[in-house]
């Protein structure tokens, strides 16, 4: 006697066994919540005792192996066999789970209660302390990322509101900030660059000069913002409005792109060397970066003794140069590029200029638009012209005239996510020096390193170090400078440092400290939020190049202090 056997299977691979001579109906495969239905396209079955199949006239009943349900004729199967044992039902595959990842998240919580329960230190306020707790869970929730960043800066904030920690106006203060606004909007920029043709164009004439070997290429780039930094005093401006465009634009045209596998190819040490560097440029000059005057300001106020543009520049330069070389270098040994040579690559890029033709209007608009931005940021200071304005007219530029649409603006999520979780650290970190902790932790450091009767070298390096690696705490080189400099150069006044010598040293280590993480100056923000490059090595990386440029600065730099007497 011929027998029918049905077996139970995930609807994405029905199985289906039939040991008779009844030709399989063709019918289409429908979903049940946990079981597999069968929607017959055709076709009548006779039955009849001659085929064999007579036996089966029994089980079709209301508790037979399956069911006909005349309302739209589908078969729904319950077991394998008459008389076996009922096959347990194959669950539907789950959606995967779409919130937070549990351990980091914890692992975020449980550093803000173990904290917040820690007694208060003397001379620290309740509300300092609790604020320190909620900051240093958002940094932990930064690096582990349970959720994207800019979801665990907001429950950051909302936990600062909800425990009364900030006001809302407090907590969102940020978000008035013109630094992460200049860093969104360098996002938009990069958009019509792109866009537009022209990024490719520049990115060609780049290669076509410097394109046979990898290393050639991120020099050029690299001398190429040194050379821009002591006119542009905005290194946000630097990166994201002109050189993260360029960087991305070059990736790829070399193939290098987010999310298919190719980021080693050069996106990543590109990313990372331009970076590095830029902090390096920002470092040299008294007008490469925003909150260099305000160091030459306290250190006026501090020690009577002014610091000019040439003064700077001069002690700068040598350490600054050596730097240059040999972090790009150093990156490319120990974080290199995939690709490292391609001699055909100048020839290539010709004949894709060559293919693109003469400019097109979008990109003559896109041009124009970018040389009036930069020009602005080179004159804002006797226009009084923020980079930030200066950014909102060039954008205004390219909406108006379509080159970039407010649709595209919008969907530009990694400058809406940056914007979010950076404004959210500078606010944070703005209100820790505002309820009087980085004032308290200045005092206790001076304190201990006062106390321990060591000659004025050794208390100078112990400062400088605890000056440096606490711009963990910071999101802003200004907010640093603001809350810090002024009380360490006066204990290392104080313990016999020269003063000249310390307020140099300090103003340059203040550029130099934005590169340990991704928050910690301007162009951190920027170039982190291509993506090339995963958090864990980024802050890795970062670490590694500040004990470099430390070496450099302090060995090589302090030999040429000593050269030119200013010590």
């Amino acid at each position: 006697m011929a027998s029918l056997a049905l077996t139970t299977a995930p609807c994405s691979s029905p199985l289906i066994s039939l040991r008779s001579r009844l030709p399989p109906p063709k019918s289409s495969v429908i979903s049940d919540g946990n079981r597999c239905a069968y929607r017959p396209i055709i076709t009548p079955l006779r039955i009849s005792d001659r085929s064999g199949l007579g036996n089966l006239r029994p089980l079709i009943s209301s508790n037979s192996l399956f069911k006909v349900a005349k309302s739209g004729s589908i078969f729904t199967v319950k077991a394998s066999a008459p008389g076996s044992a009922t096959s347990p039902v194959v669950p539907a595959t789950q959606k995967p789970w779409q919130g937070a990842a549990i351990k980091p998240l914890l692992a975020s919580i449980a550093t803000g209660i173990i904290l917040w329960f820690v007694p208060v230190p003397s001379g620290v306020t309740q509300n300092a302390w609790q604020l320190l707790s909620i900051f240093l869970a958002t940094i932990v929730g930064i690096i582990t990322q349970p959720l994207p960043l800019g979801a665990v800066a907001l429950l950051g904030l909302g936990a600062c509101v909800l425990t009364k920690t900030l006001t809302f106006a407090a907590a969102f203060s940020g978000f008035g900030d013109p630094i992460p606004w200049l860093i969104a909007l360098a996002f938009f920029f990069a958009r019509g660059f792109i866009k537009t043709g022209l990024g490719n164009r520049i990115a060609y004439q780049f290669v076509s000069l410097f394109g046979s070997s990898s290393l050639g290429l991120g020099y050029s780039l690299v001398f190429s913002e040194a050379l821009l930094a002591p006119a542009i005093p905005s290194v946000s401006a630097r990166a994201g409005g002109i050189f993260l465009p360029l960087v991305k634009s070059l990736c790829v045209a070399c193939g290098s792109n987010v999310g298919d596998g190719t980021e080693h190819k050069l996106g990543s040490w590109l990313m990372l060397t331009c970076f590095q560097t830029s902090v390096i440029s920002s470092a040299m000059f008294l007008t490469a970066m925003a909150a260099n005057p305000l160091s030459a300001t306290l250190t006026f106020n501090t020690i009577q003794k002014t610091i000019g543009w040439t003064d700077w520049a001069k002690a700068a330069i040598v350490p600054g140069l050596v730097s240059l070389i040999v972090v790009p270098f150093l990156l490319y040994l120990i974080y290199p590029p995939t690709v490292k040579s391609s001699p055909d690559a100048p020839k290539l890029a010709k004949e894709k200029l060559e293919k693109m033709g003469p400019m097109s209007t979008n990109e003559i608009v896109m041009s124009g638009t970018l040389l009036l931005t930069v020009g602005l940021w080179i004159f804002g200071g006797m226009l009084n012209v923020d980079a930030v304005t200066a950014a909102i007219v060039g954008l205004s530029i390219l909406l108006v005239s379509g080159v970039v649409t407010w649709k595209e603006c919008l969907g530009e999520s990694v400058a809406w996510d940056t914007l979010t979780w950076f404004a959210a650290l500078i606010a944070m970190a703005g209100y820790l020096n505002k309820y009087g902790l980085i004032a308290w932790f200045s005092q206790t450091v001076v304190k201990f390193v006062g106390g321990l009767g060591l000659s004025w070298q050794l208390s100078f390096g112990i400062l400088v170090l605890l000056y440096f690696y606490s711009h963990y705490f910071f999101a802003s080189g200004a907010a640093h400078i603001g809350a810090m400099f002024t009380a360490f150069l006066s204990v290392a006044s104080a313990l016999g440092t020269p003063p000249y010598f310390g307020a140099m040293v300090l103003a340059f280590l203040s550029n130099l400290m934005g590169g340990l993480t991704h928050y910690g100056i301007g162009s951190a923000p920027v170039f982190y939020g291509a993506n090339y490059v995963p958090l864990g090595k980024w802050w890795g990386y970062g670490f590694l190049i500040s004990v470099v440029n430390i070496i450099i600065w302090l060995g090589i730099g302090g030999v040429w202090w000593k050269f030119i007497g200013l010590w």
